[in-house]
């Protein structure tokens, strides 16, 4: 029917940080044919920046997040603030936006688990990430996490595989998405330098998935696009990305229409069970 049609080809944008104003990123988003987004939460607002010195100020800002640098008791009290700016956008555009939320490393398993339920699922958040472990070890605090979502069925996990993170940290974290196989892990920036590896483990594991943004080579894109059609998830990483440019690059590549579409938009609704 048509309207099986519609739902059809609904485009998501799987990725995309906090933008202000609200308007400026809706506005992005119709130009770029994009229906709706999922939005992560952020610190630094490089969208802000109009000189290459006012985007390093920001970017300094994502690099200490990066690196681990700050403090628990600092995150917990970011995390919370990031959470509320996030739940106002959405809360205020409904029909625009869905929302991922972030969850501190190094809360004890208990802490986890009211953090999740308190932060997460209360707020009707459809994941938990983006996580951004700056060293192995981070990588391995996130078996708290995936315990803590073990009372959650399919409730998905969002990690970033480019740098900081190392080939060795992309194990530990394929380890970790092996033995908790009930939850879905997105692996975020197609695995960076490592996207061979991703693809070859997304291809023969069924809870991991692959996010399509930050690709720096449409040689790699165009290969994991063949390889996992139904792995797939569309995004820009706004303002990091951009959605227009990502979503042409994906209608390009891809082998046929029936796959750009599973791609920008049935894969996550599939994944999410949206409506």
């Amino acid at each position: 029917s048509a309207a099986s049609d519609v739902y059809k080809r609904q485009i998501i944008d799987s990725h995309q940080h906090l933008i202000l104003p609200t308007e400026l990123q809706i506005e992005q988003m119709n130009k770029a044919g994009v229906e709706k987004a999922i939005l992560f939460t952020t610190t630094p607002h490089p969208e802000k920046a109009k000189t290459l010195t006012e985007f390093k100020n920001e970017m300094s800002i994502l690099f200490k997040i990066l690196g681990g640098e700050n403090s628990l008791e600092n995150n917990k009290k970011r995390f919370k603030k990031d959470i509320s700016d996030l739940m106002k956008v959405i809360n205020n555009y409904p029909d625009k936006f869905y929302g991922f939320g972030t969850v501190p490393l190094g809360l004890s398993l208990e802490e986890t688990q009211i953090w999740i339920k308190q932060y997460i699922i209360d707020n009707g958040l459809k994941g938990i990430g983006e996580f951004t472990p700056g060293n192995d070890e981070q990588v391995s605090q996130l078996e708290t996490i995936f315990k803590a979502l073990k009372q959650y069925e399919n409730f998905p996990i969002w990690v970033h595989t480019f740098n900081p993170v190392t080939l060795n940290g992309i194990k530990i974290l394929e380890n970790l998405t092996r033995e908790y196989s009930k939850t879905p892990v997105i692996f975020g920036h197609m695995g960076g330098y490592n996207w061979m590896e991703v693809t070859d483990f997304v291809k023969n594991t069924p809870n991991a998935y692959i996010d399509l943004s930050a690709a720096f080579s449409t040689l790699a894109l165009k290969m994991i696009i063949t390889e996992v059609p139904e792995k797939c998830l569309f995004s820009s990483d706004a303002p990091y990305g951009d959605s227009f440019l990502n979503k042409q690059a994906i209608e390009y590549l891809s082998p046929s229409k029936k796959i750009s579409d599973k791609i920008l938009g049935e894969n996550i609704i599939k994944l999410l069970g949206l409506k």
